[in-house]
Formats: structure tokens, C-alpha cells, sequence
């Protein structure tokens, strides 16, 4: 019997992780309980953020990040994934809100993610600490790292950053990246379509993705600041997947979540195609393939793979055939 994909059709260097292609952020008891619900009743494929940056009220920091990690704690026992963003390098809160993350809530959080990374060095620091804090409170599995790319500082280093083998995704925050431009690109880059367009945008875009997934790590888009239309979110998650090869996008109001994962996910032609081509290989053993007058082989087949992967990820049903035999449970 032929072997399984995921051992017949590794690539040569490494894989982004399979993690959902949308991130909720939500900043508050309220949002965060709001879109644990919306992930229990519609089964959404998508990660919830915490926010403990923009989300905390000034002078409350640590009361903010200790009612998080409760929540965390508390939500997580019913299957979703959590993680938390914290302060950024500059203020006196992340250390402290490494401490009671870890101590509270180590177990039950799928990711850190931290803001503003301008040089890989700043972050070892902060990594430095977590994995102490790991250590100090028992923590076995290293809690990966999400680190956003907000300043050209940021982007100038983005190789070296997506190279540290603890980062899992390198985020673009497009509202801090816009406005350290100093005025050189305009504030209608915010959106689309420049956000897309803009010659600096697109140079970052480009340079972020390219860093991502030559280290094996995953590309998430920034947010569409356009909450009243959940449309667009979609579409520029589209032209984010299709454009520039993103493969995760956040939203900022729960209505976003469905179209962000619509427009993250393959066509139902693509998914359709994908399975017809790897069914064929695996009954060929992954030897070449003749498939609708096209010829197919490993290298084919590695592709149709990671995108039959991608689109459950964003939670693309794929045909009964390749749902039994490629992710049934093993029995």
C-alpha cells in the first residue's frame, strides 16, 4: 500500500504549521467570551488573540493580563486556541505579562504573539525570558511566537527574525507600518485597494512572505480596518492568498471571521481538483500520472498536498474519498 502524503510528499525544506487561517483579536471579557461562542456554535476553524496591548486600559495592564490568563484558562477547556498579545519591548509591561501568562494559563496557550520585532536580537530577549519563565513554572512544550512587522526597521530584519526557530508566524501590522513611513505613503494605504497597490506596500508585503516561508513559517495579512463591510475582508483576503502568498489574515469584529476564512480557502474547484490528483498519485504508489490529459508527479503532488491542507485549515471540505483515506483517524 502506498504511503501517506504527509510521509511520501515532504518537501525538502521546511513546512509553515497547519494553524487556522483566521486570528480573532478581541480585547475585553465580553469580546473574547463572544467569539469563544461563535467558535463553539459554528465549529470555525480560527484562533482568538487576546489582546493585551491595544486591549488593555492604560494604568490596568497587569489587572487586564491576570482576568486574561483566568479566561484563557477557563475557554480553552472546550477545545479553541488561544493566544495572547502582549506590550511591545519599549514599555515596562511585557515582562510582567510573561510571568503571569505563563504561571496562570502556560498549558492552554497556542502562541504569544509579540508586536513591533525590529531586529531578531530584541526578540531572543524577550524569548529569553519566556523560556525562563517556561522553566520556573514547568511549562514542557515551548509556546511558539507570532512576531509582527510593523517599521521598516522591522522589515529590514525580517530574515533574520522568521530564521529564530521559535517564531510559528510572522504577522504584518499594517497600521503601525504605514504610519512610521512618516507621511511618505499616504493614509489611504490603510486600506484597499493601496494597502495592496502602494509600491512600498507591495515591496513589504513581498519581502515578508518570501521571509516566511523560506524559514517555514506561516504569513498572516493585517487586519481590514473596514469592520462595517465584512466583504472586504474577504476580498483582500483573497488578493492576500492570491497576490502575495499569505495564508493566515486577522479580523477585528466577528462578522469578518467567515469571509476572512472564505477568501483564505482554495476554490471548491481547486479542492475538487486536488483530491482527483491525489487520489490517482496514491493509487499509483506517487509514481507519475496521467490526470484530465495532465501529467502529475511528486512534484505536483507535494503542491496539491499543502493546499488540500490549507484549505481545511480554513475550513474547505475536501471529497469524502481523500477525507477517508488522507485524514480519517488512524484506527
Amino acid at each position: 500500500m502506498a504511503p501517506h502524503p504527509e510521509f511520501a510528499l515532504k518537501p525538502p525544506g521546511a513546512v509553515p504549521a497547519m494553524i487556522p487561517a483566521c486570528a480573532h483579536y478581541a480585547g475585553n471579557e465580553k469580546f473574547i467570551r463572544k467569539a469563544d461562542d461563535l467558535r463553539r456554535r459554528y465549529a470555525y476553524p480560527f484562533d482568538i488573540t487576546c489582546d493585551c496591548e491595544d486591549g488593555a486600559p492604560v494604568g490596568q495592564e497587569r489587572a487586564h493580563v491576570r482576568q486574561i490568563a483566568a479566561l484563557i484558562t477557563e475557554l480553552s477547556k472546550g477545545g479553541g486556541r488561544f493566544g495572547v498579545r502582549i506590550h511591545d519591548i519599549s514599555t515596562p509591561h511585557w515582562f510582567d505579562e510573561i510571568d503571569v501568562l505563563v504561571g496562570a494559563a502556560g498549558n492552554s496557550l497556542a502562541y504569544l504573539t509579540f508586536p513591533k520585532v525590529d531586529s531578531a536580537e530584541a526578540l531572543q530577549r524577550k524569548l529569553a525570558h519566556l523560556r525562563s519563565a517556561e522553566r520556573k513554572f514547568g511549562i514542557a512544550r515551548p509556546i511558539p511566537i507570532h512576531a509582527m512587522i510593523e517599521s521598516q526597521e522591522g522589515l529590514r530584519n525580517v530574515d533574520a527574525i522568521a530564521a529564530t526557530s521559535a517564531v510559528e508566524a510572522i504577522d504584518f501590522g499594517v497600521m503601525d507600518f504605514v504610519s512610521d513611513h512618516a507621511g511618505a505613503i499616504p493614509v489611504s494605504a490603510l486600506k484597499s485597494p493601496a494597502q495592496f497597490d502602494h509600491v512600498l506596500m507591495r515591496r513589504a508585503r513581498a519581502e515578508i512572505v518570501a521571509a516566511a516561508l523560506r524559514h517555514g513559517k506561516v504569513a498572516a495579512d493585517s487586519v481590514t480596518i473596514e469592520f462595517t463591510k465584512p466583504e472586504q475582508a474577504k476580498n483582500d483576503a483573497i488578493r492576500a492568498r492570491t497576490e502575495f502568498g499569505y495564508q493566515r489574515k486577522y479580523s477585528v469584529h466577528p462578522d469578518q471571521i467567515p469571509q476572512i476564512l472564505l477568501g483564505m480557502r482554495p476554490s471548491d474547484e481547486e479542492v475538487a481538483f486536488a483530491c482527483g490528483v491525489l487520489l490517482a498519485g496514491h493509487d499509483a504508489a506517487w509514481g507519475p500520472i496521467r490526470f484530465q490529459d495532465e501529467l502529475h508527479d511528486r512534484a505536483s503532488f507535494r503542491y496539491f498536498w499543502q493546499l488540500l491542507k490549507r484549505a481545511r485549515a480554513a475550513g474547505a471540505q475536501v471529497t469524502k474519498s481523500a477525507e477517508i483515506r488522507f485524514f480519517a483517524p488512524s484506527k
